[in-house]
């Protein structure tokens, strides 16, 4: 069975020869596996690359993900664009946004575009490969029609938010282009309040803990656990973090990297 961090590795590098191949190795693999290869794919968003202590931080400790790092691959030479839509695009499609129309700005509230239909997805080739997949968390690839969400585009199931950003407590998004303020948290197609108040990154790794917990191991598993942060939130209150958690850094004297501390490192500990 293959670590997390080989095949988040598998999956980066995936773009240069299209997902199809990707979706060969695994079928290989899978054939001569006596027990299905589970991929969990983690996700955390505006990461500074300098802000992990496998990286040389010495600021915010980072216990957890450098375990991963040291017991996988850390890639040294990999770079993608630094806003969120291109990225996630080449991500899921195996594709430089370039040559998907992606590559110029994120999809905002209002926008009336999302990563083309023609284009498959990792989770529908994996689907083609019986796959059971999930989607916890932040999409951002399109929502101004229904063909464009999660659920229409190889994910079974997802719980989380369409846009770029939002309130983690009371899920509202000020959005741009226009401006508008909105609730965005959703149980596949439907708006979902039933955990309002709530810090975010909680409800993502409860959600993901219950996932995995009632999945029949004898199925091959894909779960994207897309956490929000460390993304700034709306304008009012750009960092946001429980205060035990930013009480942990006193010693850091600007009080919004105090904030960013205690955001990175509630997914860390989650």
């Amino acid at each position: 069975m293959y670590s997390i961090s080989k095949i988040f590795t598998i999956v980066l590098f995936i773009e240069k020869y299209h997902l199809g191949w990707f979706q060969n190795i695994l079928q290989d693999d899978t054939a001569n596996a006596q027990k299905p290869i589970h991929i969990i794919l983690i996700i955390a968003d505006d990461l500074g690359f300098n802000d992990v202590s496998f990286r040389g931080s010495r600021q915010i400790p980072t216990p957890n993900i450098d375990a991963l790092a040291y017991s996988g691959i850390i890639l040294n030479n990999y770079y993608v664009s630094p806003i969120c839509t291109p990225s996630r695009s080449a991500l899921f499609s195996g594709i430089h946004p370039i040559h998907t129309g992606m590559q110029h700005d994120v999809i905002y509230g209002a926008t009336p575009y999302g990563l083309p239909l023609n284009v498959k997805l990792l989770p529908e080739y994996l689907k083609d490969l019986d796959y059971t997949t999930h989607l916890v968390g932040k999409w951002h690839l399109g929502h101004f029609r229904k063909a464009y969400t999660p659920t229409c585009r190889g994910f079974d199931t997802h719980y989380g938010h369409w846009t770029g950003h939002k309130d983690y407590y009371d899920n509202t998004a000020e959005e741009t282009n226009p401006e508008a303020v909105g609730y965005d948290m959703r149980r596949n197609m439907k708006v979902s309040y039933e955990n309002f108040g709530n810090y975010t990154t909680d409800l993502y790794t409860e959600e993901a803990m219950k996932l995995i917990k009632q999945h029949n191991p004898s199925v091959p598993l894909f779960l994207t656990v897309s956490h929000t942060a460390v993304h700034s939130a709306n304008p009012y209150a750009y960092l946001q973090a429980p205060d035990q958690v930013i009480q942990q850094f006193a010693y850091i004297k600007d009080p919004e990297r105090r904030k960013y501390a205690g955001h990175l490192t509630y997914i860390f500990d989650s």
